[in-house]
């Protein structure tokens, strides 16, 4: 028996193979959660589980086995569209499959060689972490497409559930549940923590954990891993719902909410015009929110306080900007600290997270009932971040590394807290105090820029830059996405510091002018006719332009474009009815 990276190695080699077949990484690893699931819930009807059958007969794993050649593949394909079919949590599993291994001899190879081959039930480690996720995790590694923003580091995950020490009777929620890790955890610790008696055991199994995930895919490794893990039952209600958490309030309340949402500040739609796509932002509207805001993870701040129940325990991850965000994150700080008890936050390092650039952060509060005094008297920050140095290939973060912090924690007893050099203390009365209530505190210096003989080794330097260099470049890109593209499909209106140009008579006395956005120029008296006579004389106006500034004037948004360009280069701009022309221009050829 091969040990869990081994085998990862091995079924990940075989991707080269079959990628000659034009499959994609993301393909790849698609086909096998089905056969992986196959294959696993084939083992638990075997000793030492002997549970019975989740897969019905002729559908299941040695039906596939016993085939080979075309009708293999034949009867891969009816396997997957029948149990596409079946209801409750089986049914999602196997929602809209399809077989894309084309070739029957490489799909024999795969389900006989080098699946068949080993006994992956008696891996003694979950799924998710040590064959889902290493899948995953090289998938994401290769494509470079983020996919591992829905993946908590397994040691995060055990520690976070070690500190909050679920008890047999919780509900346990993740909206952004990924592929179940927290659920998961939580799973495991009560089992192994308590010995339950057979209500208990029952409720573990069928009640006590739920969860969303809006990514369809994602949502399906989530329902493998539970059932895998006997949670649920095939027929039986998904405890997963595939939507968006933020939509709306849910109503359910539980008793511990466990997540990390995936990362990205700001929730955003696109919208094509005229064969032109431009991003509007999209702020999320609900009447149990503190702030109205399209930063996704203030959002799942707020949304995870209202689906607590009274006196429940959460644990968030957060970026950096949840904790110093003015504005709304000003709002939402400030009534957290009111309203509930935000005992602790601990500074995670870099380099923990696939999704590179991630500055984040775990906050643990309990809700509160209403009171006129705010509940939080005292947030204690744990500092795991400065003269820490971790990557994902190098220097892993472990349990180990976060030991201290559980041990500083005091989950048995928090009055028991002791400051130290990473742990302190900081009253209600100090973070209010603070510009902007922000909770981006440190007070450890960094010792590298005191001893340049004591650096890092220069691969982990040259990672933690890359990390910086990401962060940044995220940040700037969310910033870009929330500004208009005057040159896609908002008409452009001409704005000086004196009077500007009038759409008909063309008097005027300019500065250098420059655009301003169409929605505010338009409720503008002034500007609001000259908007109005680009948007009406457009498709006229854009030949007499485009012929002025050389650019095809076969759409009204090469008109659009080549105003923009022409404005922004010095260009005076006459709108008539007879169409638009140059009055000035300082255009270089």
């Amino acid at each position: 028996m091969s040990d869990p990276k081994t085998l990862v190695a091995k079924l990940w080699s075989y991707c080269d193979v079959l990628r000659d077949d034009g499959l994609s990484y993301g393909d790849y690893v698609e086909q096998l959660t089905y056969l992986l699931f196959l294959k696993m819930a084939d083992e638990q009807t075997k000793p030492p589980f002997n549970r019975e059958p989740i897969i019905p007969a002729g559908l299941d794993w040695p039906s596939l086995v016993s085939k080979d050649g075309d009708e293999l593949e034949s009867h891969y394909r009816h396997l997957l569209t029948e149990l596409g079919r079946e209801s409750g949590m089986l049914g999602v599993v196997f929602r809209k499959a399809q077989n894309r291994i084309q070739d029957p001899a490489k799909l024999r190879r795969l389900i006989v060689d080098l699946m068949d081959q080993e006994q992956w039930m008696v891996l003694d480690a979950d799924v998710k972490g040590d064959i889902y996720e290493g899948l995953l995790e090289k998938n994401a590694a290769d494509l470079k497409s983020g996919a591992g923003q829905y993946f908590t580091p397994r040691a995060l995950t055990r520690m976070i559930v070690e500190v909050m020490r679920p008890s047999p009777d919780e509900t346990i929620n993740d909206p952004a549940c990924g592929t179940g890790g927290f659920l998961i955890a939580g799973h495991d610790w009560i089992a192994d923590n308590y010995q339950l008696d057979p209500d208990q055991k029952k409720h573990l199994r069928f009640e006590a954990l739920s969860g969303n995930e809006i990514v369809d895919n994602t949502a399906r490794l989530c329902v493998m891993n539970l059932l895998l893990h006997g949670i649920g039952q095939p027929n039986g209600k998904s405890p997963i719902k595939v939507e968006d958490s933020l939509a709306a309030d849910p109503g359910g309340r539980y008793s511990m909410v466990l997540t990390n949402p995936p990362f990205g500040k700001k929730s955003s739609m696109t919208i094509v015009i005229d064969g032109e796509a431009t991003r509007e932002s999209l702020q999320v509207v609900r009447e149990d929110f503190w702030a109205t805001t399209s930063n996704k993870q203030l959002n799942f701040v707020q949304h995870v306080k209202t689906i607590l129940q009274t006196h429940g325990r959460a644990a968030v991850v957060v970026p950096d900007n949840v904790l110093f965000e003015g504005g709304a994150g000003e709002t939402v700080r400030r009534r957290l600290l009111q309203e509930c008890d935000v005992h602790t936050l601990l500074r995670l390092p870099t380099g923990v997270f696939y999704a590179q650039g991630v500055k984040a952060n775990v906050l643990f509060f309990d809700k509160r009932p209403g009171q006129e005094e705010p509940w939080t008297r005292e947030l204690w920050i744990y500092d795991l971040r400065t003269n820490q140095h971790f990557t994902l290939k190098q220097n892993p973060l472990t349990y180990e590394a976060l030991s201290d912090f559980v041990k500083a924690f005091s989950p048995d007893d928090r009055h028991a807290r002791v400051e130290s050099d990473r742990f302190r203390g900081f009253s209600y009365d100090e973070l209010i105090a603070r510009d902007k209530v922000s909770l981006d505190i440190f007070w450890l210096r960094d010792e590298s820029l005191e001893d340049s003989d004591n650096l890092p080794p220069p691969a982990v330097l040259a990672v933690e830059i890359v990390e910086e260099l990401e962060s940044a470049l995220a940040e700037f890109a969310e910033v870009a996405s929330t500004l208009p593209h005057r040159d896609l499909t908002e008409p452009v209106a001409i704005d000086g510091t004196s009077s500007p140009t009038h759409p008909t008579t063309g008097n005027h006395s300019h500065p250098r002018p420059s655009p301003v956005l169409a929605a505010e120029a338009r409720a503008d008296p002034t500007y609001g006719p000259l908007v109005d006579a680009l948007v009406v004389q457009g498709p006229l106006a854009s030949e007499a332009l485009a012929n002025e500034l050389g650019h095809d004037p076969s759409s009204s948004s090469s008109y659009l474009r080549a105003l923009a360009a022409a404005v922004e280069a010095g260009a005076i701009v006459e709108t008539t009815e007879d169409g638009t022309r140059l009055l000035e221009a300082n255009v270089a050829d």
